[in-house]
C-alpha cells in the first residue's frame, strides 16, 4: 500500500479511541492505545486487565496474545480506512499463523507493547511479523496473515 500516512504525534495517536477503528467491541477488545503507525509498523500498548477474555488464574493465555496481535492488525486497517482512505471499518480474519513461538505469558497488570511490521500486502491480505514485549522481554513472536472479508456487491 503506497498511501502517505498522516503525521500524528504519539500524544495524538494515544488519544484515538480504538473502538472506532475495530470491528470488535467490549468485552472482547484486547488493545488500549495506539503508540505509533507508519507505512509498515504499528505499535500498540495494552495493560492486561482482569476482565480480559483468555485469562486463566490471572495469566493471559497464548490465544489472548494472538488475539491482541490480530487486533493490532485490525487497528492498523481501521486507521488506514478511517484517516487515510475515508472508508468504513473492514472485518479481517486470521488466515494463518506461522513461525509463532510463545516464550512467556503475561499477568494481569503487565503492560504489553505489540509491534506489527507489514511485510507484504496483496489481494486483500496483509502479511506481517508480530512481537509482543513486556519491559523489553519478548513474550511471543511470529508471522500472521490477515484476510479481509470481501464486501458484498
Amino acid at each position: 500500500m503506497n498511501i502517505p500516512f498522516n503525521i500524528h504525534d504519539e500524544r495524538a495517536l494515544r488519544s484515538i479511541d480504538l473502538h472506532e477503528l475495530l470491528p470488535q467491541q467490549d468485552p472482547f477488545v484486547l488493545v488500549d492505545r495506539l503508540v505509533s503507525i507508519d507505512d509498515r509498523i504499528t505499535v500498540i500498548e495494552t495493560q492486561v486487565r482482569p476482565d480480559f477474555p483468555f485469562l486463566e488464574d490471572g495469566v493471559l493465555q497464548a490465544e489472548g496474545m494472538i488475539e491482541n496481535i490480530a487486533q493490532t492488525c485490525a487497528v492498523r486497517i481501521g486507521y488506514v480506512n478511517k484517516y487515510l482512505l475515508h472508508r468504513d471499518i473492514e472485518v479481517g480474519y486470521i488466515g494463518q499463523l506461522t513461525k509463532t513461538q510463545v516464550i512467556a505469558l503475561p499477568h494481569v497488570g503487565d503492560v504489553l507493547h505489540t509491534t506489527v511490521t507489514v511485510t507484504e500486502q496483496v489481494w486483500g491480505m496483509t502479511l506481517a511479523h508480530a512481537i509482543i514485549e513486556r519491559d523489553g522481554e519478548t513474550l511471543i513472536e511470529g508471522d500472521i496473515k490477515i484476510a479481509l472479508k470481501r464486501k458484498e456487491q
